[in-house]
Order: C-alpha cells, then sequence, then structure tokens
C-alpha cells in the first residue's frame, strides 16, 4: 500500500513549502460561541462583586479548616497551585544530580 504525503501547500495554496501560513492567509472562522460566552463571563462578572468573592473564599476556608478535603483542595490548587506528580520530582532530582546541580 502506497503512503503520498500531503502537499505543504494546501488545497488553495495558503501555506509555504515549510508549511508554514503564508502573509495574509485568510485563516479559520474561529470559534461560533466565543462572543456568547464572553457575553456570559461579562454577565458573571457583573453580577459577582468583591465581597461576594470574599464571603465565597472564606466560606471555602471555613469549610477546610473543619476537616472538608475537596474545601481544603480546592484552596490549595488555588493557592499554591496543582501539586506535582512524585514521578516528575524524582525524574527531576536525578536529572539533577546527574548535572550535579546543587540541592
Amino acid at each position: 500500500m502506497a503512503t503520498s504525503r500531503p502537499s505543504p501547500k494546501g488545497v488553495n495554496g495558503d501555506r509555504d513549502r515549510n508549511g508554514r501560513f503564508v502573509k495574509g492567509c485568510k485563516g479559520g472562522p474561529g470559534n461560533p460561541l466565543g462572543k456568547r460566552i464572553a457575553q456570559l463571563r461579562t454577565a458573571i462578572i457583573e453580577a459577582v462583586s468583591e465581597e461576594d468573592i470574599r464571603r465565597i473564599v472564606q466560606s471555602l476556608v471555613r469549610k477546610a479548616i473543619e476537616g472538608d478535603t475537596h474545601a481544603a483542595a480546592i484552596l490549595f490548587e488555588r493557592t499554591v497551585g496543582k501539586p506535582l506528580e512524585i514521578d516528575v520530582i524524582e525524574r527531576l532530582e536525578q536529572l539533577e544530580a546527574a548535572l550535579g546541580v546543587p540541592s
């Protein structure tokens, strides 16, 4: 079975010989729901006050302190960041040791 390589030029010649888009390329239609999503986000932002956010966060902190692990996980992810997989940390330590990077 023969395999054919796709032409980097594309059907309408919108790419150069390296497969990159050429200057003046029309591009795609974009996200058809983008305008609606932007309107909904604006509505949410306008409906929620700074005080609302403070009260929500205080409630989240209170629940985490009371032992709600889901609330604690959300709180930590939003403030400290998502935890790294242990495998990634171990590989990073091995690479640093191999390169002689001081701890």
